[in-house]
């Protein structure tokens, strides 16, 4: 069952529309659709809001460290509402999937991604639910810090945009503990 989502990004509006805050985006939309709004939370490191699944209710977390620092805020984001990593889902952008791709996963090393890197490192564990957010990629290695901290063009964004709303289908399903069932759903789409 999923308590806390963590959208992964960079804080200030020259970061807003980079594709490393591909994970700050799918948090905004869920908020959005659901008539919550974001607050500064200083306890946190973060801005945070709350929705509701029925009866359930789900943190929404954006840490406003930088990608590099997000750890801290989710550990202490934890440690305040008793949430377990495993009840966590890290939402980030994903350069090893296609531009829109989303895929759900439990676990795994943190393939390069210094948000994840930050986050293990922080909880002590890589027992948490990551929402893969496809992004593409640049093509060489020596090209990735550009690509992530630069905007999609308007075809890209329409992609991204897909797999949000893909992702969002699936959210009711993690928030209930159904996770083979929502994995299968969006990894069918």
């Amino acid at each position: 069952m999923i308590k806390l989502i963590v959208g992964l990004g960079n804080p200030g509006k020259e970061y807003q529309g980079h594709r490393h805050n591909a994970g700050f985006w799918l948090v905004e939309s869920l908020a959005n659709a659901l008539d919550s709004k974001f607050s500064s939370q200083s306890k946190f490191l973060g801005e945070a809001s709350t929705i509701n699944f029925g009866s359930k209710k789900v943190h929404l977390l954006k840490p406003q460290t930088f990608m590099n620092n997000s750890g801290g805020s989710i550990k202490s984001f934890l440690s305040y509402y008793n949430i377990k990593p495993e009840e966590t889902l890290v939402v980030h952008d994903e350069l090893d999937l296609p531009v829109g791709s989303v895929k759900l996963k439990l676990g795994g090393g943190h393939g390069g991604h210094n948000g994840l890197r930050d986050t293990i490192k922080a909880l002590d564990t890589n027992d948490f639910y990551r929402l893969r957010m496809g992004i593409g990629h640049p093509g060489t290695k020596n090209d990735v810090v550009d690509f992530v901290l630069s905007s999609p063009d308007s075809s890209e964004l329409k992609l991204i945009e897909q797999g949000m709303t893909d992702a969002s289908s699936i959210i009711v399903m993690l928030v209930n503990g159904n996770f083979e069932e929502a994995m299968k759903v969006l990894h069918s789409l």
